[in-house]
Parts: structure tokens; C-alpha cells; sequence
């Protein structure tokens, strides 16, 4: 991990599997084998729990949670205080925690202060506004937002949204459903 940084006050388990080229900022926290790949940013204050696996080039913006049963596909972008949910009927008597699994696909972005419930899976390049509650799929290059989060149309890789024809008004790609 010579290649790895970790700053001083970042807490980063010793069984926890860092790629080349992460960097891992103030305050955060990696728990017991999270794996998280190559040319990743950690950003100040996140939180990765234990077992959790996050792709290559992500980027994690400030006070992100992101709980055991989420896997995070590569670049993928999460943005400043979203979280998951890792369980379903969660309560604090309950020693029974039964993990529920979130996937986020390959280039998804999720605007911050969104919250991700668990059991759902967010596609390909789709993108969640800011402070949205998803509480179903999204579908590849899908565009959502609100509480609960709800269909606004579809976006490029780019990350611009498609017209009606599902042409990118940013770089003019043309994206088949």
C-alpha cells in the first residue's frame, strides 16, 4: 500500500484491502475487510463498514455512510451526506440484524443528502438528485428525484439529460433504451 494514502487521523482496520492510488481523508473510518479499489477518493468524515466492497475510481464526498451489504461498482460518484440502510425492520433491541443488499451500478451518481433504503438496486449511470429518498430500482440512465424519489427521464454517461429522441443535449450521444 506504499502507494495508498491514508491521513493521520483516518481510521483504516488492518484487515481492510486498499487499491493503489486511494486516498482516504481526515476522519475517516474503514472497518474490518471492506474492500475498496484502485484511484479511490475517501473523503473527510466517511464512514465504510465492515465487508463492504467499493469499486475502482469512486469518489466519496464528506459524511457518506456506507453500510455493510452495499457494493459500490466502479465510478461511481456519492455525493456529500447521502447514506444507505442495511436493514429492512431495524431496532436498537433487535440482536437479529438481518442485512438487506444494495447495488450501485457501474457510474451512478446520487446527489447529496440522499438516502439509498436498502434492497434496491440503482443502474448503470443513473443519476438521484439531491436529498432524494429511493425506495425502488432505478434503471440504467435513469434520472430521479424527490421523497420518494420518482422518474424524471434519462441522462447520458456524460450525465446531461436526453431529450425525448434520448439525445444527450451536452455531447450529442444518442442512447438506445
Amino acid at each position: 500500500m506504499s502507494d495508498v494514502f491514508i491521513h493521520p487521523t483516518a481510521e483504516v482496520d488492518a484487515s481492510a484491502k486498499i487499491g493503489s492510488g486511494t486516498k482516504i481523508w481526515n476522519q475517516a473510518q474503514v472497518r474490518n475487510d471492506a474492500v475498496i479499489g484502485e484511484n479511490c477518493i475517501i473523503s473527510k468524515n466517511v464512514y465504510i463498514d465492515e465487508h463492504t466492497v467499493i469499486g475502482n475510481r469512486v469518489k466519496i464526498q464528506n459524511n457518506v455512510n456506507v453500510y455493510h451489504g452495499v457494493t459500490v461498482e466502479d465510478d461511481v460518484f456519492l455525493g456529500p451526506s447521502m447514506t444507505f440502510t442495511n436493514d429492512m425492520y431495524p431496532r436498537a433491541f433487535n440482536s437479529e440484524w438481518e442485512i438487506t443488499p444494495t447495488l450501485v451500478k457501474k457510474g451512478a451518481s446520487i446527489g447529496a443528502n440522499s438516502t439509498i433504503r436498502c434492497g434496491v438496486t440503482i443502474g448503470e449511470y443513473a443519476m438521484v438528485g439531491s436529498g432524494s429518498v429511493v425506495t425502488k430500482d432505478v434503471k440504467p440512465f435513469e434520472l430521479v428525484a424527490g421523497n420518494p424519489a420518482h422518474h424524471l427521464g434519462y441522462v447520458c454517461e456524460c450525465g446531461f439529460k436526453l431529450d425525448e429522441n434520448g439525445i444527450c443535449s451536452k455531447c450529442g450521444r444518442h442512447q438506445v433504451f
